[in-house]
């Protein structure tokens, strides 16, 4: 598949913006991205023909999550936005870290991104992508930029000594509960190595609070002194009540359709059909609001034709 140019091009803008980001030198930079640092050096000077490889390029878009094809969404602040920035800060700043378990399609994962984009030394790592502990250890080292080809133990102890020369780095692990126990035992050993000075806040939906549970009454070695360590507490928007809940999620949906509908006549309609019980009785979230702002998008399109 060849590229084409507005893709090459997307691809190099945002490893430069996202550069403004990282906290260490541009080698280490370079190395996150698996380019030399001639090669980035080049790049930042404007060169840009015949200097870096297709296959290269497409790595870097999907690491930095390019898609030509994909939906811009502006950001809005809804309350989940706004809880999970203040916890993230509050551990970035302080060197502390905190659990966040909480229903599917509410916007975690995109308040995630958004900040690891946006503040300086704000990582995020996909922990469903790296569910052993070789292959968790070795995405946490590439995302932070260091060298994550090398005997395991050496990559790890680089990963917890460069981790500490960073100015207030915060390491977002999404989808922890997808970690394999190896993995997760890693946590504390990565937690003790960093005490005072980087923050972790782990992410994930109703497992994750079952693994950590289920793993203190056994007492299985570990979760009990994980658990301590990310403050004992769960960090979660969602209300139980069942009127709370509807309120919760119709508030929720209307302000990220308010941010990204020109059009606002139907939007009461989208929210209604979101707020609608499926089969197990759950209400639909964003990712439903979304498919269906897709459809009537789609729908006027080809009305208009």
């Amino acid at each position: 598949m060849k590229l084409s140019e507005e893709f090459k091009e997307k691809v190099i803008v945002a490893l430069m913006e996202q550069r403004e980001n990282f906290g260490g030198s541009d080698a280490a930079y370079a190395k996150r991205y698996g380019i030399s640092p001639a090669i980035y050096s080049r790049l930042k000077n404007g060169e840009r023909a015949n200097i870096i490889a297709e296959s290269v390029l497409l790595n870097i878009g999907r690491e930095l999550g390019i898609d030509l094809r994909e939906r811009k969404w502006s950001v809005a602040e809804t309350d989940v936005f706004k809880i999970i920035s203040e916890d993230i800060v509050f551990c970035q700043q302080n060197a502390k870290a905190r659990i966040c378990v909480d229903d599917c399609g509410i916007g975690k994962t995109f308040s995630a991104k958004y900040l690891a984009k946006t503040r300086q030394n704000c990582f995020y790592v996909d922990a469903s992508q790296a569910k052993t502990k070789q292959l968790f250890i070795r995405l946490l080292a590439k995302t932070i930029g260091i060298d994550s080809t090398g005997k395991y133990s050496e990559v790890k102890a680089n990963l917890k000594y460069y981790t500490k020369q960073l100015i207030e780095p915060v390491i977002i692990i999404d989808e922890a509960g997808d970690l394999d126990y190896p993995a997760f035992l890693e946590l504390k050993e990565l937690w003790n190595a960093t005490e005072n000075a980087c923050g972790w806040y782990l992410m994930g939906a109703d497992g994750l609070r079952q693994k950590i549970t289920s793993g203190i009454r056994t007492r299985k070695v570990g979760y009990r002194e994980l658990f301590s360590r990310f403050s004992e507490r769960y960090t979660t928007t969602v209300p139980t009540g069942v009127q709370d809940r509807r309120a919760f999620y119709k508030k929720l949906i209307t302000d990220v359709l308010a941010a990204n509908m020109s059009d606002s006549n139907h939007m009461s309609m989208i929210v209604n059909k979101c707020l609608e019980n499926d089969s197990q009785g759950e209400i639909g979230g964003l990712r439903r609001a979304e498919s269906l702002l897709l459809i009537l998008e789609n729908q006027q399109q080809n009305d208009r034709y």
